[in-house]
């Protein structure tokens, strides 16, 4: 079975002047088609090249979501949901044009329910913000990617980050979803409780869909009790195999360790420079372990044991707040500390997730690919479950410079399939991995695919290129 996806109309054939006019009669001034806005909403913290949506409105309901999705569905115009634009994966750039659909205004927590572990929010809160808001109940959100990205974009990617090793992703908290299709109807999946065996599993087949099936307008989200004690450690070593082995090897010990990330050197030193720290240069682990007093500590001195075997040093850890803080906000800025180390430059990012395995010889092959290229290319990773990145620093108008990353990368993702893993541990597809879809899953599935694209947006106006091959 092949199934073609309609081709977008042309922006000759569009009814955008119409829709335009509709929309500002709604929306009056939450609608923009001022040059800065439009630039704003037309980038993500990708290589990829921006291009401009024609107008962004800014809802604060679902059912002011649904007029959106009618209107444009009426005269043919592309739908683009936007949260915070921290995607890397070209997932938010509006390549067709099209109204963007920003969730600014939408970023309540609804209710929260303390006995259930549970609670309902607006897709356009931030999940740093949630767990303040969360704080008073003793409960937090457990998924975190190292941008403060908003919890709509976290369940359109299906992502995961430090915490996965013990909590789970995005596919694993999401409970339920309400869903404005592209035509404006309103769906419901899921429910509050903690499962179910009641029909088709829509709520997962949304999560990670990337705004390609519907924009999400209402989030439940699974909660966890806040630890009695954290604990948090670092620990040095000389080489990035020993440091990679040593990882494979706490979380083989059946500890429940609750965080585990690989730095290699490059990374270290532009975390040095960027968060103010004076780690030492050369490949670290960066651990967590959440429990009692007792608990902690004694997984704690078992993990320095384990990194000692292969020649850990310098193993320091904390029960500090300040300085759990303080080290975590160093990791989750590794982006940023990447692209201030050599500021001309776009990061091209590696996102595969591989059995472990696997992990030794694929981050190792991948450095070396990447110094026979002469790229800068710092790798850091969730090495707990065998997801790691490597930001290839390029510049985009280097033709060269971008071919050689490319290779990089590409051979990265052939190496990361052959082993039986995937090309996008939590990124996502987006512009990027579209090339990759048909290696990974196989023609008939992608094709499957392609006609659950087709059922829920049948006019492809549902953030078209995206994810699908072309």
């Amino acid at each position: 079975m092949s199934i073609t996806l309609k081709k977008n109309r042309t922006r000759t054939e569009r009814r955008l002047d119409e829709a335009l006019h509709d929309l500002r009669a709604a929306f009056g001034e939450r609608i923009s088609t001022g040059q800065s806005v439009r630039e704003i909403h037309g980038r993500d913290e990708s290589w990829h090249p921006p291009a401009l949506p024609d107008a962004v409105v800014f809802p604060r309901t679902t059912e002011e979501i649904s007029f959106i999705c009618q209107t444009c569905t009426k005269y043919g115009v592309p739908i683009i949901a936007f949260g915070a634009g921290s995607s890397i994966e070209g997932a938010l750039i509006p390549v067709e044009g099209g109204i963007v659909v920003s969730t600014v205004e939408m970023k309540q927590l609804l209710d929260v329910d303390s006995i259930s572990f549970n609670c309902t929010v607006q897709p356009g809160l931030c999940r740093r913000e949630l767990n303040e808001q969360l704080r008073d109940t003793g409960l937090f959100f457990t998924v975190d990617p190292g941008a403060d990205a908003s919890i709509g974009g976290m369940v359109a990617t299906r992502a995961s980050g430090t915490n996965t090793v013990r909590y789970g992703t995005m596919a694993d908290a999401v409970l339920g979803l309400e869903v404005v299709l592209a035509d404006g109807r309103v769906i419901k999946t899921g429910s509050r409780a903690r499962k179910s065996a009641a029909g088709y599993d829509l709520t997962h087949l949304f999560t990670g869909s990337e705004g390609t099936l519907g924009i999400v307008t209402k989030i439940t989200l699974k909660l966890a009790p806040l630890p009695e004690t954290i604990a948090s450690a670092t620990c040095a070593f000389s080489d990035l195999e020993n440091a990679v082995e040593a990882a494979v090897a706490v979380i083989g010990s059946g500890m429940g360790v609750a965080r585990i990330e690989l730095l290699d050197e490059l990374m270290i030193a532009a975390v040095n420079d960027y968060s103010k720290t004076d780690l030492p240069v050369s490949p670290h682990l960066f651990l967590e372990f959440h429990g009692t007093t007792e608990s902690t500590r004694a997984e704690a001195e078992l993990a320095a044991s384990i990194a000692a075997d292969y020649g850990g040093e310098a193993f320091q850890w904390t029960t500090k707040a300040e300085d759990r803080n303080r080290l975590w906000r160093a990791r989750h800025d590794c982006a940023y500390a990447c692209m201030a180390s050599q500021p001309s430059k776009r990061m091209l990012t590696t996102d595969v997730c591989v059995p472990r395995s696997a992990l030794t010889e694929c981050i190792l092959q991948s450095r070396r690919d990447a110094e026979e290229k002469g790229l800068s290319a710092p790798v850091l990773g969730h090495v707990g479950d065998g997801n790691f990145h490597m930001a290839l620093l390029i510049d985009p108008e280097d033709r060269g410079e971008l071919a050689a990353a490319k290779s990089v990368a590409s051979a990265l993702v052939e190496r990361a399939l052959a082993a039986g893993g995937t090309a996008t541990g939590e990124h996502g597809i987006g512009l990027g991995k579209r090339d990759y879809m048909r290696r990974e899953h196989g023609d008939n599935a992608v094709d499957m695919m392609a006609g659950i694209k087709a059922l829920f947006d049948p006019d492809n106006l549902l953030n078209p290129g995206k994810v699908l091959p072309d």
